[in-house]
């Protein structure tokens, strides 16, 4: 894979981050990579949040993905900790290089030294690869999730 880092985002890395969620059908919907601003904010209470792991994939000084982590302490499962894994980007160059994999390990063995529990992550119905790809990495469809836009 080359050298690869993985390491906190910071204000630089907003445009590139941005960029990879615009970059698919369902984020060029959503995203506005002409208007920082809110990215900018959102980044700031990501990163003054003990329990968020926003983070970047460095190659050769370039962001080439993306990733959030959250740790959630609860009260089921015999007051177990889980983390949820949302907004996986891979650069389209990246793309099937395996940046993808060592992504999500990462985001497993960040969980255990966290002392989760269980990892949980979801996918928008569309993302048929998306799936499959988590399938591979022993992910279980197991439940069915629900969004309310507010």
């Amino acid at each position: 894979m080359g050298d690869l880092e993985i390491r906190a985002a910071v204000p630089g890395d907003v445009p590139a981050i941005v960029a990879m969620l615009a970059d698919d059908p369902l984020g060029a919907q959503r995203e506005s990579p002409d208007d920082l601003s809110p990215y900018l904010a959102a980044l700031e209470r990501l990163s003054a949040d003990p329990n968020q792991r926003l983070v970047v994939a460095v190659r050769e000084g370039r962001v080439v993905g993306t990733l959030q982590l959250t740790i959630v302490p609860g009260l089921s499962r015999r007051g177990s900790t889980r983390s949820i894994i949302e907004g996986v980007r891979v650069h389209a160059d990246e793309r099937g290089s395996g940046l993808g994999t060592r992504f999500i390990e990462w985001a497993i063995e960040e969980s255990r030294r966290e002392n989760c529990q269980l990892v949980q992550l979801t996918s928008d119905n569309a993302r048929t690869d998306a799936h499959r790809f988590y399938e591979r990495l022993g992910f279980v469809a197991s439940h069915v999730g629900f969004k309310l836009q507010l």
